[in-house]
């Protein structure tokens, strides 16, 4: 390991404990490691943006391919700007009323494509299947699950008698959905914790046998 090598994994240590030690207190170390992440990170975008948006998307294709219809969004993005200026600040709206209208047509199509169709497709599931008698408990639960969520949901009408149950067992697949994604983000966030505590025992450890 060379020594470049060893100083930037004392660097990337220092600042792993630095942020681990808020779990004792808030602390000056941590605050100094919060805001040079947060830095980093603000300016990573800024140039990630610079290059891949404002001169791959904007800027190279007016001047190099003549597509200068380019200039709208360009004078639109150069509007967002107006807000620090407060004679012109309202400005700002238009761009902003675009952004919204485009993005929410936009969003509104890919998750009608690709989240609502795919899941009314999904519990669609024969009841008699041909993999055995799991499949077809697998569809009768979830058909039932998506039915007395909707019936949870269904507030035009007082949930009382066999809907009231119907929708109290809307409740539990609820709450069962709730704490399988409540579950997948633990273990992720467990998965995050695990590879730092092993690059600290392993890699930043390892370093003492190369100084030492």
């Amino acid at each position: 390991m060379s020594g470049f090598e060893i100083f930037q994994t004392w660097i990337i240590a220092f600042f792993t404990l630095a942020l681990f030690s808020f779990l004792y207190k808030d602390n000056p170390v941590y605050k100094l490691a919060e805001n040079i992440f947060a830095g980093l990170t603000a300016g990573y975008q800024v140039g990630l943006i610079w290059d891949t948006v404002i001169m791959q998307k904007l800027w190279d294709p007016m001047i190099k391919n003549g597509e200068w219809w380019l200039f709208v969004p360009g004078l639109l993005g150069l509007l967002m700007f107006s807000r620090f200026f407060p004679r012109i600040s309202w400005l700002s709206r238009v761009p902003l009323a675009v952004v919204m209208g485009v993005t929410s047509g936009v969003f509104l199509t890919t998750q009608l494509h690709g989240l609502v169709l795919p899941q009314i497709q999904a519990t669609m599931l024969s009841v008699w299947s041909d993999k055995g008698i799991a499949e077809s408990l697998l569809a009768v639960i979830i058909a039932l699950g998506v039915i007395s969520t909707l019936i949870y949901f269904y507030f035009s009408h007082e949930h009382t008698g066999a809907m009231g149950v119907t929708a109290k067992l809307g409740i539990w697949f609820i709450m069962i959905s709730f704490g399988a994604h409540f579950g997948y983000t633990v273990m992720g966030r467990v998965s995050l914790l695990i590879g730092r505590v092993q690059f600290l025992v392993e890699d930043w450890l390892g370093t003492f046998h190369h100084i030492f």
